[in-house]
């Protein structure tokens, strides 16, 4: 049977959670970012599963994909599932601007667009802080993560390339292709467009310009022949009516933004003077690359050549899912990840 789609369309079941860890919040205090500018008293959010050993060796770090949250990670973890929480320590944690940590959408004192632009960066350096100061761990024993939290993970096994023994990015990309940047700026562009956006001081939701975000982002989130299989054109009005209305409600239009931008602006050969050779060179970990080969909304292209770079193992997911290719393809991938974390 295969695993709900993971919720970039709201298909993911919370209520198979049996016993949802209680959101925890760390306070990182003021902030500074990549371009110098501060997100004043941050919040970050996290929740842990599983029991962390003697020695400390068995925590693995998950932070969310674009849109997601810790509640929804929640469902890969547990007895039977990907990630056994009686072998494991897993810290989900919620990525800047994801409306659970400090957000354009939560911030009191940087409300709305005055809160700085993000990048993944700053999303992995804010998770470090929060691995090493405030649950005090040394090391990792992996990092993992889809979509938005590939990209994350790519980043951590650059930026910090002792801490984690092993890194499994998920339909994730250390840089973005041209492709992948006119999907995320048309959405940008979408969004910007409603003059109820107000450069981002809305009353309420600027609905017509998140709709058609929305509408762009669910088109590549599959492939076609996906599409055409699974929605019969007299079942579309109330497919894309329950599926707007589903995102329409889970996230906020200047979180939408700010992530954007962060994904917008991943490159992990910018400390190495744009040089994709080096950036490898700088990892430690044994790397699982786990990219859709028919995806549509991260190309699967930079993903694949940086593991050539690093002559790391991959999995290709193959089917006409595209992006949710995770979820069409649970079984394959829990496999090919529990038998990777186990060497």
């Amino acid at each position: 049977m295969k695993r709900p789609l993971f919720a970039f369309v709201c298909l993911f079941c919370l209520a198979s959670v049996a016993a949802a860890q209680e959101i925890k919040f760390a306070p990182l205090g003021d902030f500074r970012l990549e371009n110098g500018e501060t997100i004043r008293d941050l919040q970050i959010g996290y929740r842990t599963v599983g029991t962390l050993n003697a020695d400390k060796s068995n925590a693995i770090l998950w932070p969310t994909w674009f849109t997601g949250t810790s509640a929804q990670l929640l469902g890969f973890v547990g007895p039977g599932k990907l990630l056994d929480s009686s072998k494991y320590f897993v810290i989900l944690v919620d990525a800047l601007g994801d409306g659970v940590t400090t957000s354009p959408s939560n911030s009191v004192d940087q409300p709305h667009m005055r809160f700085p632009e993000l990048t993944i960066r700053d999303m992995v350096n804010a998770e470090y802080k929060l691995a090493t100061e405030r649950l005090g761990l040394k090391h990792l024993r992996a990092v993992i993560g889809i979509s938005m939290g590939g990209m994350q993970t790519f980043q951590w096994m650059v930026s910090y390339p002792e801490f984690m023994d092993k890194a499994i990015p998920v339909v994730g990309s250390p840089k973005l292709t041209s492709y992948d940047l006119l999907l995320w700026t048309a959405e940008e562009h979408a969004i910007e467009a409603d003059a109820a956006w107000n450069h981002g001081d809305y009353a309420s939701m600027p609905v017509a310009g998140m709709r058609t975000a929305m509408d762009i982002h669910i088109l590549n989130l599959t492939t076609p022949a996906y599409r055409v299989a699974q929605t019969p054109p007299d079942k579309f009005p109330a497919f894309l009516a329950q599926s707007e209305q589903d995102l329409m409600k889970s996230f906020d239009a200047n979180d939408w933004i700010r992530q954007l931008q962060a994904m917008m602006a991943q490159d992990v050969s910018k400390p190495f003077a744009g040089s994709m050779e080096k950036a490898a060179a700088a990892v430690r970990a044994q790397v699982l690359v786990i990219p859709a080969t028919q995806d549509h909304m991260v190309n699967p292209t930079p993903a694949l050549n940086f593991a050539r770079l690093l002559h790391a193992q991959t999995l290709e997911l193959t089917s006409n899912c595209g992006h949710l290719s995770p979820g069409c393809e649970g079984k394959k991938m829990d496999s090919a990840i529990q038998e990777f974390l186990e060497k």
